[in-house]
Parts: C-alpha cells; sequence; structure tokens
C-alpha cells in the first residue's frame, strides 16, 4: 500500500442494529489504525465505546521467541559485513557456508522453542499460532539449507547428491522416531511399521540403518536366510561418491553401472520373487519409476521423490541438470491432480538455479523481509547477484535490507537493531535513518540518550538537534530546569537556552537560592551559548565568590555584569540589592569610580520607571522605593568612605 498526504476518505459500513458506522484509518510508521468515526448506540440508547483496530502489516516481530531470531541474526549479519575483503570470493566460500549454517541454526532454535511452548501451553488459539510458525520457519530451513547447497557451496557433480541426501535427512527425520517405536516394541519384525522403516532408510540411502533392520528378520525366518544375505550383498556393495578420496568421478561412476547391472540380473532371476517387500526393496535399488511411486506415504514430498530417483538411476548429476529431475519428478507425484503450493515453486525455481525468482516468490510468500534480506545479502557476499540492478537506483540487496530494517523500527526495542541495517545500505540507508530515527518515540530520557548518541556517531547533526529540543521542552513542563537547560545546549538552542535561564533567574528571585546548582558550576565554555546562559553562570560565579568572602573579585563582577550589559535590565534591581552588603563593609570594596558606575546603574533603572507599574501592587511599590533608598544611602556612604581612602593613599 501507498502512503498518502490527504486526509483518508471515509468508509461507509453497512450498519447491522443502528443504521451505518463509519470508518476512519490513520497511517503509522509500522501500521495502519483504523477506527470508528460514529458511536454505535446500544438497545438502551446509551452511547456505545467506538471500536479501535491496530492493522499491523508485520505481525511476527511481536513474537517474544520470534525476536530472539532476530536478535541472533543480527549478530551473525553484522559480523559478515564487518569480515575482511578479499581478492576473490572462492577463498571465502568456507566461511559463506559458516554463515549460512549459523543462520540455519538460529531458525531450528527458535523452531524447537515455538515447538515446546505450543506443547506446553493450554490456549488453544496460541498454541495454533505457534504451530502456524513453526510450519513457517520448517518451510524458511528447508529453502535456505537448498540454496545453501545450490548457491553458496555450489557443490559440483558427486558430491552434489551426498548435500542432498543429507538436506532430504535434515528434514524427513520422523522415520527415525518410527525406527525407536518398532524397536522398543516387544516383536519389533512383527511391528505394523518394521516395512516402513526399512523401506525410509532405503529411500534415504541410509544402508547400514536398513541392513540392521533387515538382519533382525534375517535372524527370524531362516529358510529365507540366503536371500536376505543376498539383498544385504548388494545394499553392502552399493558405491557412494567420496569427495575427499583419490577415485575419479569417472571411476566412480563405472563402479556404480557395474553395481546397478548385478541389481538387475538378481531382479530378473527371481531372486527375491518369494518376498514381496525384498523384492521391491530392489526395485527402489533400480530406480523403477512406480516402484517409488507405490511408497509416496514415506516419500510424503516430491523433493524427497526427487533426491531418491537421482540415488539410484543418476547418483553423478550435475548441477546444470537439477532442474529437468526436479521438474520431472513434481510432475510425477502431483500426477497433474493438484496445483503446486508456494514452497513448490520455490524449491522448483532454486533447482532451476534462478536465485532472483526464488527472492521474489519468498518475498509474496513470507509474512516479513527477515529471509529474504539475510538471505540476500549472504549472496550477494558470494557475487551471486552483482548483474541484478532495480530500475530505480537500490540493488536488490539494499532495497530488502532498507524494507526489513523499517519494519523492525516500529518495533518497541527492535528499532536499535535496524541501525546497523541502515548503516550497511550505502546508497539510501542514512536517508532512512534519518526519516525512521525521527519516529522513534522518546518514552523516556534513557530512550532519548540512546537515540542521541546513535545520531552523534552518525554525525545526524539536524537530528541531534530536533532530539535535544523536544526532551528541553518535556523537561520544562515538568519543571526539570537543570535537564532541560542540559538538552538545550546539547542542542546549541540559544533562543531556548536563554528562555531557561530566565526560568532560572526567576526561580533564584522567588526562592532566594538557585536549584541545579552542580550544572550551574560546570557550564564552562557551553556558557558562550547565549547571553543570558553566560550570565547565569557568570551570577552563580559572583555568588561563589561572596561566599569565599572574595569580596572584591565578587564586585568587581557583580558591576562588569551591569556595565557590559550582560545582565537582563529586570535583574538589576536585583543585582544592586545584591551589591547592598558589599557597600555596607567596614572595609571600602568598592573605588570610588565603581561607586559612580553603580550610582549610574541606579538612576538609568530608575529613570526607565517613570510611572507605576499597574501590575503591582502599593506595598509592592513602598518595598522597592525603600530598597532605592537605602541603596543611594549606602552608595553615598561608600563614595565619601572611597574618596576619603583614595586621598589618603594619594598622599602617601
Amino acid at each position: 500500500m501507498e502512503e498518502v498526504d490527504v486526509e483518508p476518505a471515509i468508509t461507509v459500513i453497512p450498519g447491522v442494529d443502528s443504521g451505518q458506522r463509519h470508518m476512519g484509518f490513520v497511517w503509522g510508521p509500522g501500521d495502519i489504525l483504523l477506527y470508528e468515526t460514529q458511536r454505535k448506540g446500544t438497545g438502551s440508547g446509551e452511547a456505545g465505546c467506538p471500536l479501535i483496530h491496530v492493522v499491523r502489516k508485520d505481525e511476527d516481530i511481536y513474537s517474544p521467541i520470534l525476536r530472539k531470531l532476530f536478535n541472533e541474526s543480527h549478530h551473525i549479519f553484522v559480523g559478515l559485513q564487518q569480515s575482511k575483503e578479499e581478492t576473490s570470493s572462492k577463498t571465502k566460500r568456507p566461511q559463506f557456508v559458516s554463515v549460512s549454517k549459523n543462520y540455519r541454526s538460529v531458525i531450528r532454535a527458535c523452531m524447537e522453542e515455538l515447538q515446546q511452548v505450543a506443547v506446553s501451553t493450554r490456549d488453544t488459539a496460541l498454541s495454533t499460532q505457534y504451530c502456524s510458525q513453526v510450519s513457517i520457519l520448517l518451510a524458511v530451513e528447508l529453502i535456505w539449507n537448498l540454496c545453501e547447497v545450490l548457491f553458496i557451496e555450489a557443490a559440483p557433480a558427486g558430491s552434489l547428491l551426498l548435500h542432498l541426501l543429507d538436506w532430504v535427512r535434515l528434514h524427513k527425520a520422523d522415520v527415525d522416531e518410527k525406527a525407536q517405536e518398532v524397536l522398543h516394541s516387544d516383536s519389533p519384525t512383527r511391528h505394523h511399521k518394521y516395512w516402513d522403516v526399512v523401506i525410509c532408510y532405503v529411500l534415504q540411502g541410509r544402508m547400514d540403518e536398513a541392513r540392521q533392520m533387515l538382519a533382525k528378520q534375517a535372524s527370524q525366518q531362516p529358510a529365507a536366510r540366503s536371500m536376505f544375505k543376498t539383498l544385504d550383498s548388494l545394499m553392502k556393495k552399493m558405491p557412494v561418491f567420496n569427495p575427499v578420496g583419490s577415485q575419479t568421478l569417472t571411476e566412480f561412476d563405472l563402479k556404480w553401472r557395474h553395481w546397478h547391472e548385478e541389481c538387475e540380473l538378481h531382479l530378473q532371476d527371481g531372486s527375491f520373487s518369494s518376498n514381496s517387500n525384498l523384492e521391491t526393496i530392489c526395485k527402489i535399488l533400480l530406480g523403477h519409476e512406480e516402484a517409488l511411486l507405490n511408497q509416496k506415504e514415506q516419500l510424503s514430498t516430491w523433493y524427497h521423490l526427487l533426491v531418491t530417483r537421482l540415488l539410484y538411476t543418476h547418483p553423478s548429476v550435475k548441477p546444470t541438470e537439477l532442474h529437468y529431475y526436479a521438474q520431472s519428478s513434481m510432475d510425477l507425484f502431483l500426477d497433474n491432480r493438484s496445483a503446486p503450493e508456494p514452497l513448490d515453486s520455490i524449491l522448483l525455481a532454486a533447482f532451476e538455479f534462478d536465485i532472483h525468482q526464488v527472492i521474489k516468490d519468498c518475498s509474496i510468500a513470507l509474512s516479513n523481509w527477515w529471509f529474504v534480506a539475510h538471505l540476500t545479502d549472504l549472496l550477494d557476499h558470494c557475487k551471486l547477484l552483482q548483474s541484478h540492478n532495480l530500475h530505480f537506483g537500490s540493488n536488490l540487496r539494499e532495497f530488502l535490507l532498507l524494507e526489513y530494517a523499517s519494519g523492525l523500527f516500529a518495533h518497541h526495542s527492535l528499532w536499535q537493531l535496524a541501525v546497523d541495517y541502515f548503516d550497511h545500505c550505502p546508497e539510501f540507508g542514512r536517508m532512512y535513518l534519518e526519516l525512521q530515527i525521527e519516529r522513534v518515540p522518546l518514552d523516556t530520557e534513557r530512550k532519548a540518550l540512546k537515540v542521541l548518541r546513535i545520531c552523534e556517531q552518525r554525525q545526524l547533526a539536524e537530528q541531534v538537534r530536533s532530539i535535544c529540543k523536544i526532551m528541553a521542552k518535556k523537561a520544562v513542563r515538568n519543571n526539570r530546569l537543570g535537564s532541560a537547560l542540559s538538552w538545550s545546549i546539547r542542542a546549541k538552542d540559544a533562543a531556548f537556552a536563554t528562555l531557561i535561564s530566565d526560568r532560572f533567574l526567576q526561580d533564584y528571585c522567588a526562592r532566594g537560592t538557585f536549584s541545579d546548582l552542580d550544572l550551574i558550576d560546570n557550564l564552562g565554555p557551553a556558557m558562550l551559548l547565549s547571553d543570558r546562559l553566560t550570565f547565569l553562570g557568570k551570577y552563580r560565579e559572583f555568588h561563589k565568590l561572596y561566599g569565599e568572602k572574595r569580596f572584591a573579585e565578587a564586585a568587581k563582577l557583580l558591576l562588569s555584569l551591569m556595565t557590559a550589559r550582560i545582565a537582563p535590565r529586570s535583574f538589576w534591581m536585583t543585582l544592586l540589592t545584591d551589591a547592598l552588603p558589599l557597600l555596607e563593609q567596614k572595609q571600602v570594596i568598592f573605588s570610588a569610580d565603581q561607586t559612580y558606575e553603580l550610582m549610574h546603574c541606579l538612576e538609568e533603572l530608575m529613570s526607565g520607571k517613570t510611572e507605576p507599574s499597574e501590575k503591582r501592587n502599593v506595598q509592592e511599590e513602598d518595598i522597592e522605593t525603600t530598597k532605592v533608598e537605602l541603596l543611594r544611602l549606602a552608595l553615598a556612604r561608600n563614595l565619601a568612605a572611597a574618596v576619603v581612602k583614595e586621598g589618603t593613599m594619594d598622599s602617601l
């Protein structure tokens, strides 16, 4: 769905009980908020509460167990990006295979945890949801494993079939459970699943396990021991390609054909005609199509049929030949009576080595971007997607990573992971981060500091200022002036710093003390951000000097605050009042010139107040008049004393 900049139209929804209801919606960063714009009437005529629905595009990020998948895979992703570049991707293939297996192990761990929770929970709806997630992860791991074999490991002929056998065995492990059930029964050879287990082992090429099971049957039938021994010999002699050995693929192929001919001879001469089960096994060893199709229930999937067919008809299959066998196996198994599922189409595209079709189909079929984003990134590192760029500029890898990371930003904690994904999208990553980071709700100061640190590390100056301004305004609303001043300084917002400094000064006038002394005492160069902040810092310094009885320095600083016009005029009376104790000291502190300057400041202040203020009552006016008289008297006394002192010193 596309984002719109106009007001959404109201959709009329026919009402059941009370006429019509109207629905509106609001776009959010990761979801849509649907709401009723008209309250529903109740039977009693009272207004009902309107319904609100949140429609999320990615529900999986809200699952506590799947969040582990996102967190763990994030570490793998970042590690892959930080790996040192080498001249050839071939030399890094083992590393890429290891990374792929790490991704799969995370998928499997989450899948196992979901299975455990699905079994233990008593909530039927929740259990169904967990089971659904397990089935999705099973499919995801199946696809990833096949892509690992075909694209990342790129196994050649001979080794290819061995990897495909491991792939099938990993995802068709129920035979081991059946085997345990059979072996723990009172009479394994008479168990109704005995032959199913033997045939399943044969279908998966697990000859050692199949022979062990057959040996139990042979010991129970002395008359047929020769027949069992013949089949056991054939199964034992079946050639298996050894990729690390000295045998060439041609030598293996020749040896396999001889073995195949021997199996055919035994079938033709009726060696197993008296035992239908052994005859069926021999036909499977020969890859007879009819015999394999009769085992659909044991095979369960067309891709299991594919691997079994290759094992017993073409074990040296080349990667380029896979698509033919894959298509024919799917046609045989589905028998044109049922349409292929999305999973079938994805696996078939993989066997056809159509990477982009695999990614496209997975993007459509899966509920979120996690799988396609991480798989595409890994394939891109393997240099398998270099030729595919999107028409609007970004390549496929970056497009999918951006979509995945944007979805994470809708979550209250996973947004932190998304930052690293944006960092590794060189074309549009920074632009997306700038837009998304502004949508993170700054619920607490701790969260704000996290967001701020991320922005500062990436030199997002505009976002840094925006965050600091937001937090400063929140702090002011909560009357936390120290925090507000700290945020405004970080934002380098002179206007807001001036406003907060005024609030500090107002509080001082009202209470006679400063709040947040530690912050004001340690402003340092930050006080130069605005004149008012400079005044606040210097005024606090005056109080410290006065408290330390450094009266001369305090007097000089106090005077400079007024004469340099740093102090706001509204605060001059307070400064002059602060000068009174210094003027009344036995020791002369203000010189004659300094006293004249104080007098000038007082007269300048009073000349601006020709008329009484309407906002102040008579009592306040009387208090100020008294202050002025006291100041004039103190200034006159100090001037006389200063003149006498300076005259005496001149005569000396």
